[in-house]
């Protein structure tokens, strides 16, 4: 109680015990599930059975298992209710820009590509699966190459190669408890595309070499594309506000979240000794 006494007199709005009581007291347009994983079901079942927002915005990733993120996607749909996912780099200025040069061929395929991640491949790997597919479209297969132990008891971190229509990624796990680490390196035909630091962005072109015939190589000073991670949560908010016009926008809805799940489902399927 006292800490939602103190929450409503900070923020200046009402605050609430339970779930059930918000939803009995208010009728919000839009329903944030921020709770953990395993819990996402049951709130949205909750929020259902009392309300019919116009959006929910989930916690990525939408569940542990392929059946309740099917479930939790299938309910929203029966109610009429937009389901969305909090991938929250497809919002970002940066990989928006990123998504119109491979759009217009500004930055040529194929390509391969390098994804280091941490801490999980639910987790945090989902959140560059979901990146890549952004940029390059479905997944046609996913394939484990290497095994990691596991982080957390239901979220393990495999080294995998997903192959889209336009080239190969290479998903490699780092470990979270020496530093954390998230990085995309993509070698197109025309140039190398870097994605680090938790967000900046560079385009290195290639370009005809200066003193070797016939040979081309990398201009010496990437160009900066620039981002706005420092805001990210805003740009969600600014997406999320695109998709309830019905305009184009850049989230995950919750069929694409919940393909994801299938994807990463199925690589724990192809060898339990990474549970």
């Amino acid at each position: 109680q006292h800490l939602q006494d103190k929450f409503s007199v900070i923020y200046s709005v009402p605050a609430f015990s339970n779930l059930a009581e918000l939803l009995l007291n208010s009728a919000p347009d839009i329903i944030v599930v921020a709770s953990p994983t395993d819990t996402h079901l049951s709130v949205i079942e909750e929020i259902l059975q009392h309300h019919t927002p116009k959006a929910i915005l989930c916690e990525k990733p939408l569940s542990y298992t392929v059946n309740e993120a099917r479930t939790i996607v299938q309910k929203c749909e029966d109610q009429g209710v937009r389901l969305l996912v909090n991938y929250i780099r497809r919002a970002d200025p940066g990989v928006i820009e990123v998504k119109s040069r491979l759009n217009s061929g500004e930055i040529k395929v194929p390509f391969k590509a390098i994804v280091w991640y941490s801490k999980g491949l639910l987790h945090n790997g989902s959140h560059f699966l979901d990146l890549m597919i952004f940029w390059f479209g479905l997944v046609k297969s996913i394939k484990l190459i290497g095994e990691d132990r596991p982080f957390g008891d239901q979220d393990p971190g495999p080294d995998i190669c997903v192959e889209f229509e336009s080239g190969l990624a290479y998903f490699c796990s780092a470990k979270e408890e020496n530093f954390s680490h998230y990085t995309v390196e993509v070698l197109a035909q025309n140039g190398r595309l870097r994605y680090e630091q938790g967000g900046e962005i560079s385009w290195q072109a290639s370009e005809t070499h200066p003193t070797m015939r016939n040979s081309n190589r990398l201009r010496l000073t990437p160009a900066i594309i620039e981002n706005d991670m420092s805001h990210y949560q805003y740009n969600v908010a600014n997406q999320l506000s695109k998709a309830l016009e019905n305009s184009y926008n850049t989230l995950c809805n919750g069929k694409e979240g919940l393909i994801i799940i299938e994807f990463l489902e199925s690589i724990v399927k192809q060898n339990t000794s990474i549970l």
